[in-house]
């Protein structure tokens, strides 16, 4: 008996079997390759993609959106000063009441509320636009208006809501002013050489005033000037003690209350309203502004300012309120 062994061979057949398969899957191997690095490609890109469809990421957007806060023009001082129109004071200044009729400002354009205004007469308009009247400060709260420019405010809101008022007329300038000076008086020295000089008799008793009398008067003037010199010395002193901080923050910040008297707030040059809160003296006034009271918040909403600042500003409002 042989130990032969029957060995069978396995034949091992692969996926392809036709020269088609084989075509079909060396394309396949160029193509799915490809078409994964497109699509992670793709997906890479669109990821760092903001704002997509907007133009929120253009250079001009970008520089809008990085530039600085405030800005600043040079201008020559010595430039004759260029007027705003009444157009360019009512959005600068009167829009943010009059847009929307606030605390009861008459809304532009709205005949039936600017009607009894109108008819007051422009005269009337100005004055109360210059001094102010109830919610409203003088010249609407921004005292660097000049008063040809409140002029053409007034009477640009006016005409929006039906009335026919005239244009105001521009001040002269400087230059021109002291030109038409000059040219007058030149005409009244010319004047003047032109008529005939006075009688020598009435010179000559001009001349003959008694010494008596200049030394007397000169005496006079000695003593009132005496008598008036410490007063007046007290009285230039006291303002001289104020900071100039304190003038300037009551026109960017103070200004908005206590110009008109709004919320209670004692209204500035009115005495009575002062007195009682003078008398408690400065510290408990200024600690009084720094800690807020009432509708006052505190510091009077200056929250920058310093305390120092604080206290000039209350020494600048008592020397007005006195």
């Amino acid at each position: 008996m042989n130990n032969t062994e029957d060995h069978t061979e396995e034949t091992h057949e692969g996926p392809i079997k036709t020269p088609k398969q084989l075509i079909v899957t060396v394309v396949l191997s160029f193509i799915v390759p490809v078409l994964i690095i497109f699509l992670l490609i793709r997906l890479v890109v669109s990821s760092d993609i903001i704002g997509a469809g907007s133009d929120a990421q253009t250079p001009e957007a970008i520089a809008m959106r990085i530039q600085p806060v405030a800005g600043f023009e040079l201008v020559d001082a010595n430039a004759p000063k260029v007027f705003k129109t009444g157009q360019q004071v009512y959005e600068s200044t009167c829009a943010s009441c009059h847009n929307a009729g606030i605390a009861g400002a008459p809304k532009f354009g709205d005949k039936d509320a600017w009607a009894p205004h109108i008819a007051q007469g422009y005269e009337q308009m100005l004055q109360i636009a210059l001094q102010g009247k109830g919610a409203m400060p003088p010249k609407g709260g921004n005292p660097n208006l000049d008063d040809f420019e409140v002029a053409r405010a007034v009477v640009y809101m006016a005409n929006e809501a039906g009335a026919s008022f005239d244009e105001p007329k521009e001040p002269a300038a400087e230059g021109d002013a002291a030109s038409e000076q000059e040219d007058s008086s030149t005409s009244t020295q010319a004047a003047a050489a032109q008529q005939p000089a006075e009688p020598a008799n009435a010179q000559a008793a001009t001349q003959a005033k008694p010494a008596e009398s200049a030394e007397s008067n000169s005496d006079n003037a000695a003593a009132e000037t005496k008598t008036n010199s410490e007063p007046q010395q007290t009285a230039a002193a006291a303002p001289a003690e104020i900071d100039p901080a304190g003038e300037k923050l009551y026109n960017t910040v103070c200004l908005a209350c206590h110009a008109a008297g709004v919320a209670g707030a004692p209204k500035l040059g009115d005495k009575a309203a002062w007195e009682p809160r003078i008398a408690q003296g400065l510290d408990a006034m200024v600690n009084t502004v720094i800690s807020g009271k009432g509708a006052m918040p505190p510091k009077g909403g200056a929250v920058q300012a310093s305390d120092a600042e604080i206290r000039a500003a209350v020494q600048f409002m008592v020397s007005k309120s006195q």
